[in-house]
């Protein structure tokens, strides 16, 4: 086992009496679909949030994942997109929604972890794949957020941003690490401004789909030549362009490529381009603009989601996730822009 996440450690995941309760499902529900297991379970992953089995079978290494109760609905809407799109997500084997358990078979390796070629060259095809299966989802926007797959539609963006701005320690206002007083009476000032932008970007389009909220290369995997796209435990119902608000601050973290910069530029157009099927690339553009501020607001709303439900030792681990990216809103840099501590 490697070492858990500190902020982990009074989570369930490590007691004895849970761990044996997860293996007796693991193996009733492998033997279910005609797996044994033939090693022992190994937990390579820890956090306050999740952890995730690896499983030896003989018919392959199978994995469980458990996630806390504000993130189950991630075996659910996993269940779905394996049935909708098999071909671009990992294969359920059973799941266990009432305590967001699920098991899987292996992904296939990790985008991060491939070599055979630029990593760019990947997300430039890999991009409009996942493009189309947002597209596919958008009819299904009651039906995801029946599985109580959160809702940052732009309708519901104002509000949650004023609720956030109104809880001092939700956004660390005055701390080191949180928003200044100047800076949140710019966010409070500029509400208006906000619902503006999110009414505008409504009128130009696409509908709320789904949208992954936390896709970078250690969320897609590749198996037998295709991707899949794992870990959908951020996910929500907002505009789908918000996508590229982490992915392309994530890319050009990585890999020290400047924002807004050709190279993310190329990406960024990748991703649009399933989407000039319908409307005018003129309108996806400005869209995809207009999504940038947007997005960005809705990933720090995202994180707060989370915030909300954790332990006070776990919040100052992961709490200045959201006044990190009100920050990075106010700072209106292209995509990709990242904060590295000047601001």
């Amino acid at each position: 086992m490697t070492s858990p996440d500190p902020a982990a450690e009074r989570v369930p995941w490590l007691e004895p009496t849970w761990l044996e309760g997860a293996t007796a499902w693991i193996d009733n529900e492998a033997a279910r679909a005609g797996f044994a297991r033939d090693g022992e379970i190994e937990q390579p992953h820890v956090y306050w949030w999740a952890t995730a089995l690896r499983v030896p079978t003989t018919g392959g290494v199978l994995w469980f994942k458990a996630s806390t109760p504000v993130d189950a609905f991630e075996a659910t809407l996993t269940s779905l997109l394996a049935a909708l799109s098999p071909m671009q997500t990992v294969e359920v084997i059973a799941t266990r929604p009432d305590h967001g358990w699920m098991l899987t078979r292996d992904a296939g390796v990790r985008l991060r972890e491939v070599g055979d070629g630029p990593a760019l060259e990947h997300w430039e095809m890999l991009l409009p794949r996942y493009a189309e299966l947002q597209m596919e989802l958008s009819p299904r926007r009651q039906e995801l957020l029946a599985m109580k797959v959160p809702d940052h539609s732009l309708p519901m963006l104002p509000g949650q941003l004023a609720q956030a701005l109104d809880e001092p320690n939700s956004i660390l206002l005055g701390r080191h690490d949180g928003l200044t007083i100047e800076q949140h009476r710019q966010l409070v000032d500029g509400l208006p401004a906000f619902n503006e932008l999110c009414t505008r970007l409504a009128a130009l389009g696409p509908a709320a789909t789904l949208q992954h909220d936390d896709f970078h290369d250690g969320n897609v995997f590749v198996r037998a030549g295709r991707y899949v796209f794992l870990d959908w435990g951020d996910a929500c119902v907002s505009h789908p362009f918000h996508t590229l608000v982490v992915t392309l601050r994530g890319l050009a973290y990585a890999y020290g490529l400047p924002p807004g910069g050709v190279e993310l530029s190329r990406l960024r157009d990748a991703y649009l381009e399933p989407w000039t099927r319908h409307r005018s690339r003129a309108d996806v553009n400005a869209a995809a603009e207009l999504a940038r501020r947007t997005g960005t607001v809705q990933r720090a709303l995202g994180w707060l989601r989370l915030v909300r439900t954790m332990p006070d030792h776990v919040r100052a681990e992961y709490g200045d996730s959201v006044p990190y990216g009100m920050r990075l809103y106010l700072l209106d840099g292209p995509f990709g822009t990242w904060d590295d501590g000047s601001f």
